[in-house]
């Protein structure tokens, strides 16, 4: 058997992302996948990689904002190797602003943005134009944010493995030996396991719905509106989601997808009428903290955990990818306090 230095549980965003950080390292890898790659919540269709709001600093957010910051050179890495694109954009975000004292925060948290954002990205407050990609804002002021990203999951997680296989590494779909170190990255029902393992609830699933629309916008900012993403994709669609479900009886996307339709053409009428190409619904590994869960597996020798990316988790990955491999490979152990098991 060729040598396996790193074995990797999940083909989602964080199990392809640790690859291929370790096989950019030099390292031997193979990713086991038991279903599909992106068979859980990384293969949706919203791909909104957003900053949280620049106050209350804390070091999730610090941690989110390096993520952010390296993934225009990361993914570009994975697209060189593997030939394909990944859908990724440094287009920024529009937010619309209620009222008043909603211009007024959005005005003091860019203010926060200048220092916490060290220089490198922008929150301002500008003035609604009527532009037919903007969204409906009641005060006429807007949030332009451009640290905000977007990729198209399903085309990125496809790079990813196309550049895992370009540098040498193994990606299985099926039954196959685990050799070496072991990071399990298996979303909501790995939560679930670990927890069982530990006895105690360290979180579980929450549902999530999704629709993607015939809408070419390319080139075009993200919008946030009152919770629901708007995302132009390279491909010439729009996705629209997501719903949050902590209660459900099953997986299958219902009359909620219909909602964010509406939804998105209230909020951006230049979408009314278009098609409806897709729906989608998975389960979201949430953890309790509502940050990633990251590190060694308590009691498994050998074995880690990266897991819990809840709504944030494509974002999160190059950044999660290196500290990952920073402790399974070179034992350097960097894992923010708050993101441990």
């Amino acid at each position: 058997m060729a040598r396996v230095d790193l074995t990797v549980r999940g083909a989602g965003i964080f199990g392809l992302s640790v690859a291929w950080e370790a096989v950019r390292r030099g390292a031997k890898v193979r990713v086991i996948e038991a279903v599909a790659v992106g068979a859980g919540s990384s293969g949706g269709v919203v791909g909104a990689l957003s900053p949280h709001v620049p106050e209350n600093w804390n070091e999730k957010k610090a941690f989110q904002l390096e993520s952010l910051l390296m993934a225009a050179g990361w993914w570009a890495a994975v697209e060189a190797a593997s030939g394909l694109v990944s859908g990724y954009g440094r287009l920024g975000r529009l937010q619309p602003l209620a009222d008043q004292a909603a211009v007024d925060l959005a005005r003091a948290r860019g203010v926060s943005a200048e220092g916490l954002w060290r220089g490198q990205a922008a929150w301002r407050v500008v003035a609604a134009t009527g532009a037919a990609w903007e969204p409906v804002s009641p005060s006429g002021w807007l949030v332009a944010d451009d640290l905000s990203a977007r990729l198209h999951p399903r085309l990125a997680c496809a790079a990813l493995v196309a550049a895992i296989r370009a540098a040498g590494g193994d990606v299985i779909v099926g039954a196959a030996e685990e050799v070496g170190a072991v990071v399990w990255a298996t979303g909501a029902a790995g939560l679930a396991e670990l927890g069982a393992d530990l006895g105690c609830d360290i979180g579980g699933a929450e549902k999530g719905q999704a629709i993607l629309l015939r809408h070419a916008a390319p080139d075009l900012p993200q919008l946030l509106v009152g919770g629901l993403h708007v995302v132009p994709h390279v491909d010439g669609t729009v996705a629209v989601g997501s719903t949050s479900e902590r209660e459900f009886q099953d997986l299958n996307v219902d009359h909620r997808a219909d909602d964010l339709h509406a939804r998105a053409v209230a909020a951006l009428p230049v979408l009314a009428g278009a098609e409806v190409v897709a729906r989608w619904a998975g389960l979201r590994p949430k953890s309790k903290s509502r940050a990633p869960v990251l590190g060694a597996w308590p009691g498994r020798d050998g074995h880690f955990v990266a897991n819990g990316g809840f709504k944030i988790g494509f974002g999160m990955a190059p950044k999660v990818a290196e500290v990952m491999v920073d402790l399974v490979l070179e034992g350097r152990d960097s894992v923010p306090e708050g993101f441990r098991i």
